[in-house]
């Protein structure tokens, strides 16, 4: 095997170019997805559809943030074969991260503590990474800025094998009916099946990292994916909670074999900015 090695000082680069842009632009399939909800509306959805989409033409003409809470970095690495860094590559990232919330003035978010102290580190690290292997000859960089008023909406629960589809349905649709309007919708909803308690929060989370046109590869979860958006938006909760069809764009799931006596489910919501991007990084 051909072994790779990856410069940090390049991947910290595609980082901060990355990161200019991440909390400020829309991704592009879910901007044209806002535009179809508003002619999809009627009364005060289809102004609470205008007021977004005029923010979201604001924040890039203006190049500021599309909300005040511009998230906590998560970063997945996905590593080709044979490859390494030529240098402590959680330090760059967070180098990379730290850079550019202060240069591209966004909001600094993280605290030390978790419970006691709570203090700010004032530059928005650390952030959260995950690291795996693929097929491939590549670095693969996954990156998003989840902001807190989704993430506090999220829920993982150990349903029993026996609940089945329905105990999942239930789940999911009781996790959004509670998080109501504070998740700020339309919303993109990530869903985990299977693994274990921490793995299926890691596959709901992941699963926002897909477009508008991804989907499920198993016709069964596809399927799942579609009931649930259905049930979801005849919650009529609406955007921002102003009642109507757009109370999610879409629902992603991602599974994982599991033990025979559980069947851990998480849901891991997002609001409307759901900020991720993917960047490539070759040797040199």
């Amino acid at each position: 095997m051909n072994y790779r090695v990856i410069s940090c000082e390049k991947t910290k680069d595609k980082i901060i170019e990355a990161l200019k842009d991440l909390c400020v632009i829309y991704p592009s399939d879910i901007y044209e997805k806002m535009l179809r909800a508003k002619d999809e509306e009627k009364g005060r959805a289809v102004k609470a559809m205008e007021m977004l989409i005029e923010n979201a033409r604001i924040a890039e003409e203006e190049n500021i943030p599309i909300c005040q809470d511009t998230g906590m970095v998560i970063v997945y690495l996905h590593l080709g074969h044979g490859m390494s860094f030529d240098g402590d590559i959680n330090k760059t990232i967070n180098e990379a991260v730290a850079y550019s919330y202060d240069r591209y003035y966004l909001r600094k978010s993280v605290v030390d503590d978790p419970l006691f102290d709570r203090t700010n580190t004032k530059d928005n690290t650390p952030c959260i990474i995950y690291t795996d292997f693929v097929d491939s000859d590549h670095l693969e960089i996954e990156i998003m800025a989840k902001g807190f008023g989704s993430e506090n909406m999220s829920a993982v629960k150990m349903l029993k094998p026996a609940e089945g589809i329905d105990g999942v349905k239930d789940f999911v649709i009781d996790t959004v009916k509670k998080a109501g309007p504070n998740a700020c919708p339309p919303m993109i909803v990530g869903v985990g099946i299977g693994g274990t308690f921490e793995y299926a929060a890691y596959m709901a989370k992941h699963s926002l990292m897909k477009g508008m046109d991804e989907y499920h590869s198993d016709e069964r979860y596809r399927k799942l994916e579609e009931d649930l958006l259905e049930e979801i938006n005849k919650l009529d909760i609406g955007p921002l909670g102003l009642k109507g069809k757009n109370t999610c764009f879409k629902v992603n799931i991602e599974s994982y074999p599991t033990h025979i006596a559980g069947l851990p489910v998480a849901v891991n919501i997002c609001c409307h900015a759901c900020r991720h991007i993917k960047v490539e990084v070759y040797e040199d």
